[in-house]
This record gives structure tokens, C-alpha cells and sequence, in this order.
């Protein structure tokens, strides 16, 4: 006889190692593949990596302020992954609106339009000294 606090087992969790590591990585890859194909925000944000991020390793600044310039962007990326999570698992919830749906979807969406706000506010901060003293 189970009892009511027993817990169910993951059939998935079984792995170790670096059979663990290997199948973390494919699902990873996934996930960002299926972003990209999937999700246009993704694809904006991951764009504006791709433009931005020559830019920030050719400007003359320090490597630190260059990782941090790099790093933001990858961090609003980060968020948007998460925020599509969120979004996902909702919609497969029920598409039908809710008022708990709508609040979750909003804090993700606000998550990553500070994670944009905070980015830009890095570009700025390091790159008008460079602007204001050539």
C-alpha cells in the first residue's frame, strides 16, 4: 500500500554523470532551437547579440566593461527563455483567460523589459564617456 506522501519518481532523473551532462546539453540546444524557430522576441533579442556583440569587443574599454556590456545582453536572453517557459506552460494549462494566467504572463514580460531597461543602461553608462570624450 503507498502511502499519500510518497513520491512519485521522475523516470527521466535517472541519468548520472556525465550521461546527466550529455542529455542536459541536447535538451538545452532544443530549447534554444525551438526559441528561435518559435518565438520572435527570441529572435529579435538574439539579433541584437549578434550586432552588438562585435561592437562591444572592438570599443575601447576595459575586458570587464566589455563582459559586462556582452553578459547583459546574454542575461536578457536568459530571461526570455524563461518568460517563453512560463508562457508555454500556461498556454498548455488552457488558452481560456484567467486572471492568475494573465498576471504570470505580465511578470515575465516585465522581467525581461527590465533585464532590456538594465542593458541599455550599461551600453549607456559605459559608452557615452567614450562618445563624449573622442
Amino acid at each position: 500500500m503507498t502511502s499519500p506522501y510518497d513520491i512519485k519518481q521522475n523516470p527521466h532523473k535517472g541519468n548520472r554523470g556525465l550521461t546527466r551532462a550529455w542529455h542536459a546539453a541536447k535538451n538545452s540546444w532544443c530549447g534554444i532551437v525551438y526559441a528561435y524557430k518559435e518565438e520572435s522576441a527570441f529572435r529579435q533579442e538574439l539579433t541584437l547579440l549578434a550586432i552588438l556583440t562585435p561592437i562591444a569587443l572592438f570599443l575601447p574599454v576595459s575586458p570587464l566593461q566589455k563582459a559586462i556590456l556582452i553578459t547583459s545582453l546574454i542575461m536578457v536572453l536568459v530571461i526570455e527563455l524563461l518568460n517563453s517557459s512560463v508562457e508555454a506552460a500556461i498556454d498548455r494549462i488552457s488558452f481560456e483567460h484567467h486572471d492568475l494566467s494573465k498576471r504570470a504572463k505580465d511578470f515575465g514580460s516585465a522581467a525581461v523589459m527590465l533585464a532590456l531597461l538594465v542593458a541599455a543602461g550599461l551600453w549607456i553608462t559605459i559608452c557615452i564617456p567614450l562618445v563624449i570624450n573622442s
